[in-house]
């Protein structure tokens, strides 16, 4: 949503931006409008009571979507922004409903940022390592971003570094939104682009969500009210976009008595009945725990 403001002579744009994820089936989902291409957004009315107001009533005009757990995610205000104007992002959490409007639609988050996925060998890193090195000219500087936000050479991959990582894909011209600034590339990485800078603020809020999770079981806007064990594991790959450790994450969930039995269970695989579980009340109610680092698979 849009709102014009006058500076001088200059008009600056404020504009609102929802990103609302959703995990199904293993893989995290986003809602889009213009077949993908654009996240929810829209003008600031004068009858909306509030920014998230305002919020809310867009992203169900243009997706017939409502939406749940919401909060602010970044303001972006520099000189990558077309309009030059500064865009507000919110984040919100949900879970997927058939989108009926004309345009709106899910779609994989992976599928604009296919680097991000490292639960399965995909061999696209190789590639845009490749055509950073050679932006990079051996110069050092670059040469050592390069190293430590692509987990090259005896660097670790942080799965939190998205904008990061995007940002530095953009700055040497090897995303399609980079060639609206002159910034053109023989190879551009893999990846669907966006309008705008909404690639950027998906980043953002992919980056957001993978922090969260260490520290707040903020999944459970993700699940059913009652999911496996299975079902709560593989909700917490797809976000981190890393491959658990099964034993250990048992150990990590039962440490942190985030659930508990229903006492029900479910067809599991090998048709072997599975455990249901739900999280505990007092965890719904504070949704914080102690922060201890989830147990990925390096």
């Amino acid at each position: 949503m849009r709102e014009n403001r006058f500076m001088g002579n200059q008009v600056v744009e404020t504009e609102l931006i929802a990103v609302l994820v959703a995990v199904t089936d293993g893989d995290p989902r986003v809602l889009t409008i213009d077949d993908g291409y654009a996240l929810p957004s829209g003008l600031l009315e004068p009858g909306h009571r509030s920014l998230q107001a305002g919020l809310r009533a867009w992203v169900e005009r243009q997706t017939r979507h409502p939406i749940g757990y919401v909060e602010q995610l970044y303001t972006f205000a520099d000189q990558q922004r077309d309009a030059r104007g500064i865009s507000i992002s919110y984040l919100a959490l949900s879970r997927e409903a058939p989108a009926e409007y004309p345009g709106a639609s899910w779609r994989s988050w992976y599928q604009y940022f296919p680097w991000e996925d490292f639960r399965e060998e995909s061999g696209l890193l190789p590639g845009i390592l490749k055509n950073l090195t050679g932006w990079a000219a051996g110069q050092p500087e670059r040469l050592r971003r390069i190293a430590g936000l692509f987990g090259a050479g005896a660097k670790i991959w942080n799965e939190e570094l998205v904008l990061q990582r995007y940002e530095l894909l953009w700055e040497a011209g090897l995303v399609p939104e980079a060639t609206r600034h002159a910034l053109v590339a023989a190879t551009p990485a893999p990846g669907k682009e966006m309008l705008h800078d909404h690639r950027r603020i998906l980043a953002t809020a992919i980056a957001r969500l993978r922090a969260k999770i260490k520290y707040r079981p903020v999944v459970f806007e993700l699940l059913a009210q009652e999911f496996t064990l299975l079902e709560l594991q593989q909700t917490m790959e797809a976000l981190a976009g890393q491959t658990l450790h099964k034993p250990n994450f048992r150990r990590f969930i039962e440490a942190q008595e985030l659930v508990e039995e229903t006492g029900r269970t479910t067809q599991g695989l090998a048709g072997r009945p599975a455990k249901l579980f739900r999280f505990k009340s007092a965890v719904l109610e504070e949704r914080s725990f102690t922060g201890s680092k989830l147990p990925l698979v390096r």
